[in-house]
């Protein structure tokens, strides 16, 4: 008797754990097409959090990717269950019928195991037609039936949209364009001109590369849409700006007979168009178009004139600012460096380096900068770092003050300056620290120098008396102190200054651009003294116009700049051919040098 109870009672057990311990497996219901993807779901309720699901071997499946482990709870009329799911990704590989084993875990000592599931693969023309039949449709698209007007057909069935998020907007305020690329029929799209974003500094957060595309309806019947490009346009200056047409060219293949098939479309780039006239297949036709999109005017307003700050430097959007150096600590002629950071979301490809008042004694130079930016984000977010190095001759305490930048809320349509805490950097009065065997080198070189100094030093002696002697007891003539001439300063040439420019002209990436903007700046500093923190486009349109440069000759000067920069920070494609930037740019340099010369 006692044994029967015994026995009882681990039966009454076992039933509890098991049903407080709910275990199964989830696949889809419906097919699956071959060569797609698809979950696998296990799901344990109220069961021991850390219990692993040991799998079973997924014959007839290319695993992809898991377990991925989700935690959560449902509601029931008993109370609220928490649940597990692991979750595992695997792609069908061909058609047919395939039994997925159940997987099995042990929660409390005791092992359990999920149900079985079977899944139906079907092959992508079995989808196709079912979907078909489903809707009562068949693609006669392909199909062009006699007297059928070719072109009429691809119009209706082909063709390329732009959309824009807004059509007003402040300078400095993002623009979205995308470019789409909607069809139902046997395709291949070559896109033979960009549009040209004129006024603008683009971003690019997809382009023809991402393969992005998914299926919509339009007029009733189901499209294939492509994105062909999607970027961020940043106005640079007020007025009306035309995003002009993309062309694209397109072949299209018909069949002479009623088929049955899934649209399929390819899209290149400045590839078609160029070599021999393909073949059609057995059957069919090829037809070739033009297709392009409408020209769309963005009208750009100038920011309010009203308490506008005096240190805006075109900065919109919402930021952060926050200012370090990196060691607070450092010996007399030591490099240092400051660093600013402008976080949050707005222009930052249009951001200048805020301005630096380096105390007396410290001496600031051209920052680096380095972007962390989420192209995803409209407006762009993320944070753009400036890193500035300075250094200090003399020993002693310095204070950079407060570091201010103002930017305008297209939020709130107000203007907000914010600042940095004040930063206290220490100068040691010991040189910058050298290796030991770097000193001992050192003073070697130093005790060989000292002496052929020394020798050299008599020699010179010696022919400064001769030469004197020369001029004083022979030639008997006066001596006359001749006065420096008023001469035109050593600039450097611009044939010097842009010879890197145009040896970099065909390479790729940013080194053109990033040439360009040395090149700018190396003449700036020489003709208009600028030094450090200076090195900023607004410092140096006031310079400018103090040395009574022409607005339009600065405006040209402050346009090239703004390329440059839209070249190295950016990813976007500039169309302005690099031979003309070039030559612009050495006229300017000749004109400003011809003026400020008639000026000296």
């Amino acid at each position: 008797m006692k044994k029967a109870v015994t026995i009882f009672l681990v039966l009454l057990l076992m039933l509890k754990s098991w049903a407080q311990t709910g275990f199964k497996m989830i696949v889809p219901q419906l097919p699956i097409v071959a060569g797609e993807s698809f979950q696998v779901q296990y799901i344990i309720e109220e069961g021991d959090k850390t219990a692993n699901v040991k799998p079973p071997v997924f014959s007839n499946f290319r695993y992809v990717t898991g377990p991925n482990i989700y935690m959560g709870s449902i509601t029931t009329p008993s109370g609220i269950k928490t649940l597990r799911n692991t979750v595992y990704t695997l792609e069908a590989t061909r058609p047919g019928k395939f039994i997925i084993p159940g997987a099995s875990i042990t929660v409390n000592g005791k092992i359990f195991r999920s149900n079985d599931a079977v899944v139906d693969v079907i092959s992508k023309e079995t989808a196709f037609n079912r979907f078909n039949k489903e809707n009562g449709t068949g693609n006669s698209d392909f199909f062009l039936q006699p007297g059928e007007n070719a072109y009429e057909k691809i119009k209706q069935n082909l063709f390329v949209k732009v959309m824009v998020d807004k059509r007003n907007c402040f300078v400095g305020e993002p623009v979205l364009a995308t470019f789409k690329l909607y069809s139902r029929l046997e395709s291949k799209s070559d896109i033979i001109k960009n549009p040209g974003f004129y006024g603008f500094t683009v971003y690019d957060m997809v382009n023809l590369s991402d393969k992005e595309m998914v299926t919509e309806k339009v007029n009733g019947k189901m499209f294939d849409v492509h994105t062909i490009r999607k970027v961020q346009l940043y106005p640079l200056q007020a007025g009306d700006f035309t995003i002009d047409a993309m062309q694209v060219n397109n072949k299209v293949e018909f069949s002479h007979s009623a088929v049955n098939k899934k649209a399929e479309q390819e899209i290149i780039e400045g590839v078609l168009g160029g070599g021999d006239p393909e073949s059609s297949a057995v059957g069919t036709e090829t037809y070739e178009t033009n297709i392009s999109t409408e020209p769309i005017i963005i009208k750009v307003k100038p920011v309010p004139e009203k308490n506008k700050p005096a240190a805006f430097a075109s900065a919109v959007g919402r930021f952060k600012i926050a200012a370090s150096v990196v060691n607070n600590n450092i010996a007399k002629n030591e490099q240092g460096f400051l660093e600013i950071a402008i976080s949050g979301k707005g222009n930052f490809i249009q951001l200048i380096a805020p301005v630096v008042q380096w105390p007396a004694g410290m001496e600031g130079f051209e920052a680096t900068v380095k972007d962390e930016l989420d192209k995803t984000k409209l407006p762009l977010e993320g944070r753009r770092v400036f890193r500035f190095p300075f250094v200090c001759a003399s020993p002693g305490s310095y204070k950079i003050p407060s570091i201010s930048f103002s930017f305008f809320d297209t939020d709130s349509n107000n203007y907000k300056t914010i600042g940095t805490e004040d930063l206290e950097i220490t100068v040691l009065n010991t040189e910058k620290k050298e290796a030991a065997v770097v000193e001992e080198h050192k003073v070697s070189i130093a005790e060989k120098s000292e002496k052929a100094a020394k020798t050299a030093g008599i020699v010179v002696v010696s022919l400064v008396v001769v030469i004197l002697a020369y001029w004083i007891f022979i030639r008997k003539e006066p001596v006359v102190i001749s006065q420096p001439l008023n001469t035109q300063p050593q600039l450097t040439s611009a044939e010097e200054l842009l010879a890197p420019v145009y040896a970099s002209i065909t390479d790729g990436g940013n080194r053109f651009y990033s040439t360009l903007h040395t090149a700018i700046w190396k003449f700036a500093r020489e003709h208009f003294d600028l030094t450090g923190s200076e090195m900023n486009k607004q410092e140096l349109k006031e310079k400018m116009e103090k040395a009574g440069v022409g607005a339009s000759t600065a405006a040209a000067i402050i346009k090239i700049l703004e390329q440059s920069e839209a070249g190295i920070y950016t990813s976007a494609v500039l169309t302005e051919n690099r031979q003309d930037i070039i030559k612009k740019t050495e006229d300017l340099f000749t004109k400003l040098n011809s003026n400020l010369f008639k000026q000296i």
